[in-house]
């Protein structure tokens, strides 16, 4: 089989080979075939049994052209995994707030079309907490995330933004935040992230560490409800959570584009991810009119 991985715009800046190579790894480890082509310059999915959209990072700063070649994929019928209607719901984290009310235990989250310090003032007092994270809807690696104190500013990059409003947590210092990576929807392994002291934010590139751990108690049956409750299946999938301040987890976020897979972190990881790449692509080519799985 012949998999078109999107890989990052030309001028992105970030480094981002190795994540590529260990999921392509995977692939032609069970017998694929892949090739990287930058997302913003593929427009041809007839000469591949999948398109996947794994390392587009940086479409969050070019949404309108992700957006369109979402749009360009669905009318085209390419076989593409995850599934732009997906791909589209995932890509702005206002489903947060729709998961929120159906009943998937999730991290509080207001929704402001334009953030500023009355803005900010309110929603301490419906959240209830002294601290707040705000990070914008259309966002990755923590790109305009900012924890702010009672009193603190908008910094000036996301004033008068659209922005998402965040109690504070403080056992992403204390615990860190789980990330259970699933695969045709069944549960693969979990990891579990920290940032370095001083910070807040996980990600590698702000000092964060990665660390496989045994999953906590309810933390899969919680992913599974907030992967049953997005709009398609996932084929691959991670789902963040983090203890909330009663003690319950809640999830943090669903990470369905172009997610960090770990695939390191647990034996045979690499091939229950490829297991299910090839699942997803024989599905399309028995019936290319269905949805995949």
């Amino acid at each position: 089989m012949r998999f078109a991985v999107l890989t990052p715009a030309p001028d992105y800046e970030g480094e981002w080979d190795w994540a590529f190579a260990v999921e392509a790894e995977a692939l032609r480890a069970a017998g694929g075939e892949v090739v990287a082509v930058p997302w913003t310059e593929f427009d041809d999915a007839a000469d591949f049994d999948l398109v996947l959209p794994l390392v587009t990072w940086g479409y969050h700063l070019r949404h309108t052209e992700w957006l369109a070649l979402l749009d360009r994929a669905e009318a085209e019928g390419w076989p593409m995994v995850n599934p732009p209607a997906l791909l589209r719901w995932n890509s702005d984290k206002g489903y947060l707030a729709e998961l929120g009310a159906k009943g998937i235990a999730s991290v509080p989250t207001l929704e402001v079309d334009h953030l500023n310090e009355a803005a900010l003032a309110a929603a301490h007092g419906v959240l209830g907490s002294d601290e707040l994270v705000v990070k914008p809807p259309v966002s990755a690696g923590a790109h305009g995330t900012y924890r702010l104190g009672p009193g603190q500013p908008v910094p000036n990059d996301v004033h008068g933004q659209r922005m998402l409003i965040q109690p504070w947590l403080g056992s992403v210092v204390d615990e860190g935040e789980y990330s259970l990576i699933l695969f045709g929807g069944r549960f693969s392994h979990c990891v579990v992230k920290r940032p370095q002291a001083g910070d807040f934010r996980v990600q590698p590139d702000h000092g964060g560490s990665t660390d496989a751990v045994e999953m906590p108690d309810g933390a899969l049956d919680l992913a599974q409800a907030a992967l049953a409750a997005a709009p398609a299946k996932a084929t691959y999938a991670r789902v963040d959570l983090i203890r909330g301040d009663d003690g319950a987890l809640q999830l943090m976020e669903l990470e369905m584009v172009e997610p960090a897979l770990f695939l390191h972190c647990a034996p045979d990881a690499s091939a229950r991810f490829a297991d299910a790449i090839l699942a997803a692509a024989s599905a399309a080519q028995r019936a290319p009119e269905q949805p995949l799985p």
